[in-house]
């Protein structure tokens, strides 16, 4: 299973858990609450039904001329009409009755149980003792929700316990608000759910962004892509992306020069076997001239021959060990110096220095230049790159031919296209001329340090662009297209 997916499982199996314990305990606490809400409206309505009474009894002397039981004897003659929260009521739900210091029933609101015994009955009993009169009795035994809260209390006058006021309410009256207070917590229990199941996606979804994040930037650091460290947001995420960019630099650094101090080895052994067996050549043709005198004129020549040929391969090593020091420099982004740079004079700069090269190879330099377009840039890198690229079209057009530089702004990219008019790249040549040291011989000239385009292609990914070497459609050579991201 993807960690994404355990993390959300985790989660919601936590968030309904809670929910669940939590709505259970609300709804369990839901009735009680209620109940107890009621039975303190109740001991206040008795108290305060039982002081008229105890009033009214002194001065009138009779219980039923009470105006307390005037008034419960007219109350449900109208209806009352209020609307509580969706619900209708229309007439008292209490039920009020009235005993004697003996517990029997004098004043019955409903008219049912006047003249019967209450005696023992827990809020009657109770209340003639001087405790506390309170009972809940169930009017059928086999249905819970039938039953009644009734509140006792005491009638006095002048000190003496004459009777007993008791205040009842069926809790069938209250059910109704109780399951409407159920449905909502559970119809907020459930969107409660919901939302925690969103967030819970939100945050599988943020940290799956973060990973792919940095799992895009491993898969460029792989393709030897420019990639930047990205931006999380997570301490911890921001931790691991800052170790695995340490572990790249350490394991390029250490696969880099291990592989080049290979290269260069193998790339050495050639021009100094060259230079060494020059050099025995003409110390054996030293020793036979101080034999044979006569043969001035044929060692001169030897020597100059072979004088030239250790020039060549000395400058041939410079060159190859400049350009692998320019190369690992680029590679490794150490120095890179980013400005915003004008593209048209980075054109010229390069024109300029390849012009006489051009003119003493009697090749034509054909130019197309474009508006004024700045970049973000390494001035140099793009100099040198750019030079590379004119270069090896001058080295690969003959005598006569034409080279042509074109510079055109194309879907967010600087592009310059540097066609020549040689004899085109070898088929199996066409996927290898971006390794290092793979080169072509050119003519008249030889092989090159098979650098060039090496260099080009990093110069390109430093760019944010790409390089492309591919023949003519038309046969007359090859075309190099370098482009750069413009700068935003």
């Amino acid at each position: 299973m993807r960690l994404s997916l355990q993390l959300l499982l985790g989660y919601v199996l936590i968030a309904i858990l809670a929910c669940y314990l939590v709505f259970t305990i609300f709804l369990k606490e839901v009735k009680p609450t209620v109940r107890h809400a009621t039975e303190e409206m109740l001991v206040d309505t008795a108290s305060l039904l039982a002081n008229i009474v105890s009033q009214d009894l002194a001065v009138l002397g009779d219980v039923k001329r009470s105006s307390v039981i005037q008034a419960l004897n007219n109350i449900n003659q109208s209806p009352i009409n209020a609307n509580i929260n969706g619900m209708i009521k229309n007439k008292l739900a209490y039920r009020v009755y009235i005993t004697d210091k003996k517990g029997i029933v004098v004043f019955d609101s409903d008219k049912m149980d006047e003249g019967k015994d209450y005696s023992r009955w827990n809020d009657v009993y109770l209340t003639l003792k001087g405790q506390y009169g309170a009972r809940i009795t169930k009017m059928n035994p086999d249905e819970p929700s039938s039953s009644v809260m009734y509140v006792a209390a005491p009638i006095n006058v002048n000190s003496e316990l004459v009777g007993v006021l008791t205040v009842s309410k069926p809790n069938q009256a209250m059910s109704e608000i109780i399951d409407k207070g159920e449905q909502r917590i559970l119809l907020g229990g459930m969107i409660l759910i919901i939302v925690a199941l969103l967030i819970g996606i939100f945050m599988i979804l943020w940290v799956n962004y973060s990973i792919k994040k940095l799992v895009g930037y491993a898969n460029q650091i792989s393709n030897r892509e420019n990639a930047a460290l990205p931006k999380l947001a997570s301490p911890e995420l921001r931790t691991l992306a800052s170790a695995l960019e340490d572990m790249r630099t350490k394991l390029d650094g250490k696969d880099y020069i291990e592989k080049y101090v290979h290269t260069l080895a193998h790339e050495l052994k050639s021009p100094l076997s060259s230079i060494r067996a020059a050099t025995e050549i003409l110390q054996d043709a030293s020793d036979k001239f101080l034999s044979m005198s006569n043969d001035f004129t044929k060692l001169q020549k030897t020597q100059n021959r072979f004088l030239t040929n250790i020039d060549q391969q000395t400058e041939r090593m410079s060159i190859l060990i400049e350009r692998m020091l320019q190369l690992a420099r680029l590679e490794s982004r150490a120095g890179v110096n980013f400005q915003v740079l004008n593209m048209r004079h980075i054109i010229d700069e390069v024109i300029e220095s390849q012009t006489i090269e051009a003119q003493s190879l009697g090749i034509e330099l054909v130019i197309h230049k474009n508006d004024e377009i700045t970049v973000s840039g390494d001035k140099f890198l793009l100099i040198q790159a750019l030079t590379n690229l004119l270069s090896n079209a001058l080295d690969f057009t003959p005598s006569g031919g034409t080279v042509e530089l074109t510079a055109t702004v194309k879907t967010g990219y600087y592009i310059v296209e540097i066609k020549d008019s040689g004899s085109g790249i070898p088929e199996y040549a066409i996927n290898r001329i971006y390794e290092r040291f793979y080169s072509l011989p050119r003519p008249d000239k030889g092989k090159s340090s098979g650098l060039g385009l090496a260099f080009v292609k990093e110069v390109a990914i430093v760019h944010n662009g790409k390089i492309s070497v591919v023949n003519r459609t038309d046969g007359q050579g090859a075309v190099a297209t370098l482009m750069i991201k413009i700068s935003s």
